[in-house]
Formats: structure tokens, sequence, C-alpha cells
């Protein structure tokens, strides 16, 4: 019998093979430790994305979910409010143009890189892109900057489930409870001091006299604090180590930098941060012999999807010229991530700058701390010795 621990920093090292198993052998798997299914094939998982009305998102997108989202965000909704949700939000999304953001982009990269200057090691996570990454989130939200270090640590937390009751756990909940709150107090006082900055427009989004309801403002500034702060981050330091572990890739991106966007694709596809996301069936679906119940969880594992060779030819290796078309490393589907754009351009100008000041480095460490997530599989820390 197949035996893994989804919550294991050891399952974090390498959940690779484990995917390949649960791919060839079995592809409907009962993970019944925590009784969720799991979809490990490429073609399932996309017919689930695409399938919203017998995959629904409804009850919860996160394996352990957090109280009062699901119903009130873009992730945890189905059509047709989810429809109405995407358009409120990319109207208040898009007043912020890209373009508007580079410069801080820019801006924050290099100050956190001069910080770093004559170091010879260092964490990347925690004194690079992570600090990046919550510059950009407070700029974009304009948030009091002497909140940040709190509610990066918050943000942190609420990825995060406890490996020992294998759901999120008191810490959890209470930097939830805490980060609900803020974002509330942020909302009030916008309310009264509108500006120019995403935030307000939230508030303000309106399409056919309708707005988001206060529910969704709250929850759904709540979660992209999270994901702008954590996600983000551990995008840019997954990429980072995918780097540090393929020389020949670091070393041709160090030569020409035209090439990190592909570099970036091929990092999302072999090893993504978002490795899991939850649906609930509402049918029965017979399917390689299994007959999986109306009202039973399910993971649809991307990380395994990204990685199998029905899809993509020899998925294990690191190859920054494959152009990975369709990999499932921000989603798909309706659910399809709604910040790619801004996680593609400020990841581009994070390596941009980086590589710019260090061609060259590689990792200390040999075993990685993870962080401890049904969801998502970034490092914690990621020192590199750089030269």
């Amino acid at each position: 019998m197949l035996k893994f621990n989804l919550y294991s920093p050891e399952f974090d090292a390498d959940p690779f093979p484990v995917y390949k198993t649960l791919r060839d052998e079995h592809p409907s798997y009962w993970y019944e430790e925590t009784g969720i299914w799991i979809y490990s094939r490429y073609a399932d998982i996309v017919t689930a994305l695409n399938d919203w009305e017998t995959y629904s998102s409804s009850k919860g997108n996160l394996v352990d979910e957090l109280p009062n989202r699901a119903g009130n965000t873009l992730g945890t909704t189905d059509p047709p409010r989810h429809d109405h949700l995407k358009a409120l939000i990319q109207k208040a999304v898009t007043k912020r143009a890209l373009d508007h953001i580079l410069e801080p982009a820019v801006s924050a990269c290099r100050t956190h890189l001069d910080a770093l200057a004559g170091e010879k090691t260092f964490d990347f996570v925690n004194d690079y892109s992570s600090n990046v990454t919550v510059d950009l989130l407070f700029y974009l939200f304009n948030m009091p900057k002497e909140n940040q270090q709190i509610v990066r640590d918050k943000a942190v937390l609420m990825v995060q489930s406890d490996a020992a009751t294998r759901q999120k756990g008191p810490a959890q909940l209470e930097a939830f409870e805490w980060m609900t709150n803020y974002a509330g107090d942020l909302i009030e006082e916008r309310k009264k001091n509108p500006g120019d900055d995403l935030l307000s427009n939230f508030i303000t989004a309106e399409i056919n006299g309708e707005k988001l309801k206060e529910r969704e403002v709250l929850l759904t500034v709540t979660t992209l604090i999270m994901a702008g702060i954590e996600s983000l981050s551990g995008f840019m330091s997954v990429f980072a180590m995918n780097l540090a572990d393929h020389a020949d890739a670091r070393r041709a991106i160090a030569a020409d930098p035209s090439l990190i966007p592909d570099a970036m694709e091929e990092s999302l596809r072999y090893n993504t941060s978002a490795q899991r996301f939850k649906r609930t069936l509402m049918k029965d679906v017979n399917i390689h012999g299994q007959t999986m119940k109306a009202g039973d969880p399910l993971i649809l594992a991307y990380g395994s999807a990204n990685r199998d060779e029905r899809q993509f030819e020899n998925p294990d290796v690191y190859d920054i010229t494959r152009k990975p078309k369709g990999h499932l490393g921000f989603g798909g589907g309706v659910h399809a991530c709604l910040g790619t754009a801004i996680a593609r351009m400020a990841c581009k100008v994070a390596f941009e700058e980086f590589i710019g000041r260090y061609p060259e480095f590689e990792r200390t460490q040999e075993t990685l701390p993870w962080v401890p997530s049904s969801n998502f599989r970034s490092p914690s820390q990621l020192e590199l010795r750089v030269g």
C-alpha cells in the first residue's frame, strides 16, 4: 500500500517520486489519513479545472481551509458569482496598470540588494525575495510601512498547516484573525480617505451599479495580502533554488537576461510553489475504476500534473528552452490566478536585478527547511553563496 505524509518535510523535500506512483498506479487516490481524494494526472486535473459544475470551489480551495473564506473570495466561488467578482476585481486592478509598479519594483530590488553589498552568503528568502514582495504589496495597497514585519509574519503563518493535527492550528487561525482585523481597519480608514491605490479601488469598483460586498472586500483583501507576500516570495525563492541547482541554466541567463521569462515559465512547470488546491464534488464521478461521491473533497495536485510525462516530454528535466505551454503553475480554468501578470513582472525584475549583481551563486544547504503547508511548497530559508 502506498504510504506518504502530505504534511511532512520529507515529502516537501521531494514529492515527485510519490506523484509519479500516484499517476501510474493510483490516478484517483483516496488519501485516507485526511479523507480526501487526489488527482495527479494532467488530463484529469485540466478536466476538473474546466468543469466547475462538478468540481466546485464554493466550499473552499485551500486543502486546509481558513474560516469564512469559502464563498467570499474569487478563488472560493463558482460562476455566476465568480464571474461578477472577477469583473469587479479586474476593474479595480486594471486601474493600477503594470507600468505604474515597474519603477517601485526595481527600486525595492535595488534597495535590498544594496543592503547585501559585501556579503558572501545570505538568505535569499528572508533577505531578498520576501522583502521585495512586502515592499511591492505595501506600495500597491498604500499600507503603513511600520507594519511590514508583523504583516509579513502573519501572512507566512496563514499559509501553513499544523503537521501534527493536519489542519490549521491555533497559530494559523490567530494569524488569520489578526490579518482580517488589520484588513478591516485599513478598509474603514480608506473609506474615509480614499486614494489612488488598490485597496481604494476594491472599495469603489462598480459595474452596472454593483460593488463588491463588504465581506467580499474584507476577505479578498486579506487573501491578497497573504498571497501577495508569501505566494509571490515562494515563486521567486523556488526559481532561485532551481537556478542554484542548474548551473548551465543560471549561466545562460546571466549571459542573456532575455531568457529570464522562459526560464520562469519552466520553473513554474518544473517546481511550482502552488502545488495543490482543493475542490468539492457536486455529483458522483466514476473514474479510473473508482467512484467518488458527491460532497467528497478532492486535491488537484498541480505539481504532479506539471511532471506528467503524458503531457510534457522528459518532465523531470529543467530545460529553460522548453516553453512549457499549458503548465499549471498558476492554476487554470475559471480559477487561473488573476495576479499572474503582476507576479511575472515582479519576478522578472527581481531576477534581472539579482543576476545583474550575482551572476554566480550556489546554495549552501544540502537539506532545505520548507514552509509547512498542504497547498504550497517553497523553502522557508535558502542560503546562497555568491561570487
